[in-house]
């Protein structure tokens, strides 16, 4: 899943972006309001982290052009503010939750998991196709309780196929969610990555979970 962070604060940006790649995301960041709304017009995220207090165009401005934009996404707040009128003006604004600085790594991971649980059914800290369960806190995937071993990438790949499970996702949309601003999209490593995926989870198995769609992309079927 990919993530955009709008904030000013350098540190605190750099420091969050770490900790959520680490944690298998995709993160871009932007350092102020006007740099973040050209990034979120630009490319399909998954979830903002965003700022209240930034130099061009506050987060709260910002937050209601998205909306008022079209974007549909989870946008998380972040402001020093502790004032019950200040989360009111956030939510007001179109976000969806409200953290409050200084704030805890765990914290905010675990309220973006939770603003990322999207298929019914799920629970927000693993995902199931089949015999297949990908264990988003132990970055632990699993086929028939064998584990496959995967590397970060392939791991987010999968994350990404899993919630689309049943559905057509397009080599774009892949370069769209899983890697960053800074993927070229001339190469063929997604299907390097998808050729990785099949070894791992469909060689010597009779069903193959993994599935190319000509013309398409791929389809992961459960």
């Amino acid at each position: 899943m990919r993530i955009l962070i709008v904030e000013d604060e350098k540190k605190i940006a750099e420091f969050i972006k770490r900790g959520l790649k680490e944690e298998n995301y995709a993160v871009d960041a932007a350092f102020d309001g006007l740099d973040g709304l050209r990034l979120a017009e630009e490319n399909p995220y998954d979830l903002i982290i965003l700022d209240v207090m930034l130099p061009g165009m506050d987060g709260l401005t910002l937050c209601g052009k998205l909306r008022t934009g079209g974007f549909t996404a989870p946008i998380m707040m972040l402001t020093a503010k502790d004032l019950v009128e200040d989360k009111v003006k956030g939510l007001d604004s179109g976000a969806n939750d409200y953290l409050t600085k200084p704030f805890a790594f765990e914290e905010l991971l675990a309220r973006v998991r939770a603003l990322l649980r999207k298929t019914p059914g799920q629970s927000s800290t693993k995902l199931k196709a089949g015999d297949l369960e990908l264990d988003l806190m132990t970055h632990k995937a699993m086929r028939s309780g064998k584990e496959l071993g995967l590397s970060v990438k392939e791991f987010s790949l999968l994350e990404y196929l899993m919630r689309n499970q049943g559905s057509i996702v397009t080599r774009t949309m892949i370069s769209e969610h899983v890697w960053d601003i800074n993927f070229d999209t001339a190469t063929n490593v997604i299907d390097v990555y998808i050729n990785y995926l099949r070894r791992k989870i469909d060689d010597g198995r009779s069903k193959k979970l993994i599935q190319t769609v000509r013309g398409k992309g791929y389809i992961l079927k459960g």
